[in-house]
């Protein structure tokens, strides 16, 4: 028959009490047949790397649209999440529904308003996460069709104060309008598309 064993620690004043619930129900707590230190909702340090410890998220269902050759955040797709530990990853799940009047539209995500995840800049080149919008093949048709645009990465924000990660959105050429949610032909008919755009960020253990 195996025994429980309360040991005190001798650098320690205080008493530790275990405190049963206010039920009139019997209850029966089976320990597990391991060596360690059980978690606790007051600390995330007892957490192996890679356990998700908080997970955020936004969506976005109605529509916007841009003429500027500039980023504009996308209205209801940011989300703040503060880090418990400065050694944590973010994990950064985009996926957003939209078109254009022609290929050049592109989303990136920005923390705290500094680009993240994104390409390296060369020259005059855009640094984006994700563009979108006018498939070549699809001909004048494609004011019907709805694209898809996103992406995820992994961030290190090195800090336990809050962190913002907003999406944005632009066109990356003066002649085009980009939209999310909607195909550029917005009639009300069937073939019309509507869709919905989310960002989730999850935080990652060290």
């Amino acid at each position: 028959m195996s025994k429980i064993s309360l040991s005190p620690n001798a650098s320690g004043t205080g008493t530790f009490t275990i405190a049963s619930p206010g039920t009139s129900t019997d209850r029966t707590l089976t320990l597990p047949d391991n060596s360690g230190t059980l978690l606790s909702n007051a600390s995330t340090a007892g957490f192996p790397a890679g356990s998700v410890l908080q997970v955020v998220s936004a969506s976005k269902t109605d529509t916007q649209s841009t003429s500027l050759q500039a980023w504009v955040d996308v209205t209801g797709l940011s989300v703040s999440i503060t880090p418990t530990s400065a050694t944590s990853k973010m994990l950064v799940v985009v996926d957003v529904q939209g078109t254009g009047t022609n290929r050049y539209n592109a989303i990136r995500v920005v923390r705290n308003g500094t680009a993240v995840g994104v390409g390296a800049t060369a020259g005059s080149r855009a640094s984006v996460l994700s563009g979108f919008g006018l498939d070549p093949d699809s001909g004048t048709n494609y004011i019907h069709v709805l694209y898809n645009a996103g992406g995820s990465f992994l961030d290190s924000p090195a800090s336990t104060s809050a962190q913002t990660y907003k999406v944005q959105f632009g066109a990356t050429n003066t002649t085009a309008t980009s939209y999310i949610n909607r195909t550029v032909d917005d009639t009300d008919a069937s073939y019309s598309l509507r869709g919905i755009s989310t960002i989730t960020v999850m935080e990652i253990a060290a």
